[in-house]
């Protein structure tokens, strides 16, 4: 079979390899489609965090069950998608329900060989039933179940400000889930490309420009003087991350979905007065994956607005490099496989 390769920072490579064989307890997935997410943007340039090379990377995937062994419940010939993050179901945090922070876990993409392949064997415990979705709505559950899963981290209630720092796909996604529970999105983004997509499709209520626009009074305006009770960060953005300290109101919770490699600062008096919450959210739960299917099966959300670029799996290594340029306004690239 055909994989695509990332051998080192900024390259790829197309390489033929053997196709996976029937296991006892895993079925062979027949790849049809496959989302290009910041963590793959990342990896390409160098800047992802416990990551290796080579790699096959791409763990938003959808496709057909073409070989299942022991997998109750699924058969040949259905579409499916899987939760890409595989857990040992032993440590502390298994043990605790908690399968999205394993101390042993092994993300598809990441840790070991993803999605970029016309093959791929999947453990019975990560498959997930398609519902009926198109394959391209089945390839954007995984990454807007990360939202899901750190709006649901943040316990986000009706009415609440919520300001989330980042309009990338990842912080687009956790926008629908926060409107879903009732909150008030504030989108903040150095892109005016990106907010007004908050404004115009997603009909996001209120929007900044972190560079054009006096931010805190912004935020004030916004929240009569409060400040938002919610912060999100979906940058990964080191001076972002550090910067959103300053927004949280007295009380708030502060939730880090984006990640990166440095370490983050903040006063602690100023923390400590508001007696804030500060909370990471790591990948996402079956929990979150069924949630997220449900809203799209009642059309609350429709995640294919979010594509704006669409390739072959052969043009994937001409095309990617493009993708990492603003000039392009990717907000989701994705790649079929026939």
């Amino acid at each position: 079979m055909k994989t695509l390769v990332c051998t080192k920072p900024g390259e790829f490579n197309y390489i033929d390899a053997a196709q996976p064989t029937p296991a006892p307890g895993h079925a062979i997935v027949k790849i049809r489609r496959i989302g290009i997410c910041g963590t793959d943007l990342h990896a390409f340039e160098g800047t992802q965090p416990y990551f290796e090379y080579p790699r096959i990377l791409g763990h938003e995937l959808a496709g057909e069950i073409v070989s299942a062994e022991d997998c109750p419940g699924f058969s040949i010939g259905e579409i499916v998608t899987f939760i890409p993050y595989f857990s040992c179901g032993e440590c502390i945090a298994c043990r605790r329900g908690k399968q999205n922070a394993c101390v042993r876990i092994k993300v598809c993409g990441v840790h070991q060989h993803g999605g970029m392949a016309e093959y791929y064997s999947v453990p019975a415990y990560a498959l997930v039933h398609g519902e009926g979705l198109s394959m391209d709505a089945l390839a954007l559950v995984e990454p807007l179940a990360i939202g899901a899963h750190a709006v649901r981290r943040a316990a986000v209630a009706k009415d609440e400000f919520v300001l989330v720092v980042g309009a990338g796909p990842i912080g687009l996604g956790t926008m629908e889930f926060v409107r879903a529970a009732g909150g008030h999105v504030i989108a903040l983004d150095t892109n005016n490309d990106r907010l007004r997509f908050c404004k115009e499709t997603l009909k996001v209520e209120h929007i900044i420009n972190a560079i054009d626009d006096d931010v805190m009074e912004k935020l004030k305006t916004i929240t009569n003087g409060d400040m938002p009770t919610v912060v999100m960060d979906a940058t990964g953005n080191l001076k972002a991350i550090n910067n959103a300290f300053q927004y949280m109101s007295h009380g708030a919770r502060y939730i880090l979905i984006g990640l990166q490699k440095g370490d983050i600062s903040f006063s602690h008096p100023e923390f400590h007065k508001r007696e804030a919450t500060l909370m990471s959210s790591r990948n996402a739960t079956r929990a979150d994956f069924e949630y997220v299917i449900s809203l799209i099966k009642r059309k609350e959300i429709d995640p294919t607005i979010f594509i704006t670029h669409r390739v072959n799996f052969d043009q994937v290594k001409d095309e990617f490099q493009k993708w990492l340029n603003p000039d392009y306004r990717v907000i989701k690239a994705m790649v079929e496989i026939a």
